[in-house]
Order: C-alpha cells, then structure tokens, then sequence
C-alpha cells in the first residue's frame, strides 16, 4: 500500500503531501488539490506545462515531482517521478535508507502504480451499450459496465448473485439485473421491478441508480485494482444511500469484514457532502482536510488537528466542516 504521496509545484499542490490508510476521504472546497491529488498517480506521459504550478519563476520550478512513500511490506521504498520542461519524464524507485533496491521489488512496485484506478462517473457513460471484448474493465467515467457485469455473471456467477442481492437491497424497487443484445457483439443491461417485473433499459434509469450500480459492482470485482481513486462516490446519491456507499467502499479496503479473502484495496475518495462526512466521525484517521491559502494548497489528517475531540463534541462532523471551523471550505472574499 501507499503511506503517503508528496507533491511538488504539481498545480496547485506547490508543496503538499498526502497521507493514506486503507480508505481516506478528501474533503474541500473546489481548487484546493483533491483532484489533481488523485489524478498525479495516474500521470505517466503528461506534457510539463499542463500539470506544474502556474506563475512560479524560480529554477526549482524545472520540474515537477511526485514522490511514492510505501508502506508494509515495502516501507523502506520510496518512487519519485519527475517532469521537466526540457527533459521529458522519469521514474525511480529507490531505498529511503540508500540501500540498493532489488530488481524484484522493482518488478512488483511498477505494476502497482500502471494498475491504479481513478473513477469519475458519468451516468450516460455508464447507461451505454459496449462491444464485448476479452477481460473487459470499467472504463474512468463508468462506461463498459455492462460487459463487466455480463463477465461477472458468467465467470463468477455466486458474485454476481450477490451483487444482485445486494443492490436489491439499496434499491427495493428493483431484484434483477437483465441483459439485451442490441447488436451483434453487443451487451447493455436493464433492471427489472420487484412488482410487475418491468425490464427498464439503463437508458431509463435515474443518474443515481446508475451510479449506484457502478459502485457496487466495482465493490464486488473478484480482483478489483489495488489503488481505487473515486471522485464524489456520493454525487447523485440520495442521503439515504451513503451509509450503503460508505459499506461498499468498506468493502473493498476492509475485505476481511466482510467474509472476503483477498488483499484489501487502498481507497481514496473526495467529497463535497457534509452528509457523508458524518459518516466518519468514528473514523477521524481517514479523514484529510483540504486547505487553500492564497494559490497553493496543503492536505491535513482529521486525526491530526490540536483538540479535535473538543472541537467535535456532540455535533455532527459534516456540521462542523461545513461551519467553517476545521478549514476546507470556500475562502470569502
């Protein structure tokens, strides 16, 4: 897993580092970072000017550095990818210590980076048929969910039962995924009413049912990534679905608390939502404010804030954030 990840002149994160658990919510206001936080572990051959801190004219700011810190089993190893404004971009994995890094360890950490996942769903993407091709994956906006979970019924059918289920139970209404072939070679799925067992096509389906289909499903991947990026998981919802969201993305980081044996997956999300920062209150290690202060922006644990526990009280968290106190919000002008 990644302990942490620091940022240097990587737009607006001029000097900033991120630290992870297993599931870490980002919450603040628009521009301050999250989603360029998120988006920098995904950057491989991305053009210098587009991603280094505007306005800076210091020769530090050649170059734009994203630094990996490792956690167990790898918590000696650092990876720092770089971006020059004349010499292209590089990656290095390297001891903290100095130690000489094994060409093993290399062959493992690499991989680990390619096969990080950063979602950010869109409900037409999702609700559209998809040619079907060999070890199909959800795409970054949701689209190909239909060839996913046509897999999914085919390879893993118990899984799938469960997904099935599962969703029936966030949403009553419905008890069935059903599928079409609207072409050859084709697949897009519907969902069946609990009364009248009506087939309504994803075309028909409401934004958050969509988005609600997709998350689950990502929750129930027999081998899901190993780093999942989720932006705004709670967008479209209705309140009274986040606690499901927040069980499904538990899911995937805390497997072995839901009878699954597999590695957990390291998640990080954002939100804009005080309703579902509530959900976190017990959690406060996996929470991380982000803060803006004039063009640049900087990232704090919950955990970490002097006398967090009086600051609390018995008021909800989401309260709390929004009122201002803990930072992370619109800066008035």
């Amino acid at each position: 897993m990644i302990a942490s990840v620091q940022f240097r002149n990587c737009r607006v994160l001029r000097d900033a580092t991120l630290p992870l658990g297993r599931f870490t919510l980002i919450v603040g206001a628009n521009g301050s970072g999250k989603s360029t936080a998120l988006q920098a572990l995904q950057w491989r051959h991305t053009d210098f000017q587009r991603i280094v801190t505007v306005g800076i004219q210091t020769p530090e700011a050649e170059v734009v550095e994203v630094v990996v810190r490792w956690g167990p089993p790898h918590e000696d190893v650092m990876t720092t990818m770089q971006w020059y404004s004349r010499r292209g971009h590089t990656r290095e994995h390297k001891s903290v210590q100095g130690h000489v890094l094994g060409k093993d360890d290399k062959q493992i950490l690499t991989p680990k980076l390619s096969e990080i996942r950063l979602y950010s769903l869109d409900a037409d993407a999702i609700a559209s048929p998809v040619q079907l091709e060999p070890n199909i994956v959800l795409s970054k906006n949701g689209a190909r969910l239909a060839g996913v979970l046509d897999r999914l019924r085919d390879l893993v059918p118990e899984r799938f039962e469960a997904l099935n289920d599962e969703f029936g139970r966030w949403l009553p209404e419905f008890d069935r995924i059903l599928f079409d072939t609207p072409q050859a070679g084709h697949r897009s799925f519907l969902l069946r009413t609990r009364q009248g067992h009506h087939a309504i096509p994803a075309s028909d389906l409401s934004q958050g049912t969509l988005l609600a289909l997709a998350i689950l499903t990502l929750a129930y991947l027999p081998t899901p990534p190993p780093l999942i990026c989720l932006e705004e998981p709670d967008r479209g919802m209705h309140p009274r679905l986040l606690r499901d969201v927040q069980d499904a993305l538990y899911r995937l980081s805390y497997p072995e608390n839901f009878g699954e044996k597999r590695d957990p997956v390291q998640v990080v999300a954002t939100t804009h939502s005080p309703y579902f920062l509530d959900l976190f209150k017990d959690h406060p290690e996996e929470i991380v404010i982000a803060h803006r202060v004039g063009q640049a922006a900087y990232f704090e644990r919950l955990v970490d804030r002097p006398e967090i526990d009086d600051i609390l009280g018995d008021a909800p968290l989401g309260e709390v954030w929004y009122s201002g106190i803990l930072g992370g919000v619109p800066a008035e002008s």
